[in-house]
């Protein structure tokens, strides 16, 4: 009997042993368990690292949407800037150009006159409306050279011709009296204002001019309105 309660109490002994082997002096887990421990906190490190990059990554991808907006909206305003300069160049208050107008010359001359008349007129079959204002450059193409016409002193209005519409001005010449041959006109040159395209015609008016001693021209041509139904028609 003395026996088994000695061999009891030497079990007892080296199962509390044990149990002191397995913790530290302060009660805090084996450093197997700490071990443990910090390889799951470590784990839970990378994971929250892991969310970090894919945050990153989605900021990235919103900047290049918003940089892609901008470019758009960039393209439109370039369009539309184009697309308003070329409406107004083919808008009215442009100058009408030599390929813009019908140009035709008449007899003008009343009776009674001291001089004789030519009306020139200026139509309008650009398709749209037009600025015309000045003095047209004129010449009379002769037997004897080109005489080119002088400007009178009237003042110069500015006109906005609508298309289809027709403006006239007038060029004035002293009748041949003299008896003579004269100097004789075989045809019309006409500049419109502003221009350098001229166009040719046939003379409508008397067939000579009569010869000057003092060679001043005889010729001379008044600004755009100033002859045929009050300017613009």
């Amino acid at each position: 009997m003395r026996v088994r309660k000695l061999t009891l109490a030497a079990l007892a002994v080296a199962a509390g042993l044990s149990l002191t082997a397995c913790q530290s002096d302060d009660g805090s887990p084996a450093p197997s368990d700490s071990a443990a421990s910090n390889a799951s906190s470590a784990g839970g490190g990378s994971g929250s690292a892991g969310a970090n990059a894919s945050t990153g990554s989605g900021t990235g991808a919103d900047q290049g949407s918003g940089k892609g907006t901008g470019g758009t909206g960039k393209g439109t305003s370039a369009g539309t800037g184009s697309s308003g300069s070329g409406g107004s160049a083919k808008g009215s208050g442009g100058k009408c150009r030599t390929n813009d107008l019908n140009i035709t010359a008449s007899d003008a001359t009343v009776g009674g006159d001291k001089e004789r008349t030519v009306a020139v007129e200026f139509t309008n079959t650009s398709g749209h409306d037009c600025m015309v204002s000045g003095f047209a450059g004129v010449d009379l193409k002769t037997n004897s050279g080109k005489i080119s016409a002088t400007r009178t002193g009237e003042p110069a209005t500015p006109y906005t011709l609508k298309n289809g519409k027709s403006v006239f001005f007038g060029i004035t010449y002293p009748s041949n009296d003299t008896g003579g041959s004269g100097v004789r006109i075989t045809g019309l040159l006409v500049t419109p204002p502003g221009e350098t395209k001229t166009v040719t015609l046939a003379w409508p008016g008397a067939s000579s001019l009569p010869v000057t001693e003092s060679g001043s021209t005889p010729v001379k041509v008044g600004p755009i309105g100033s002859a045929g139904q009050g300017g613009a028609s």
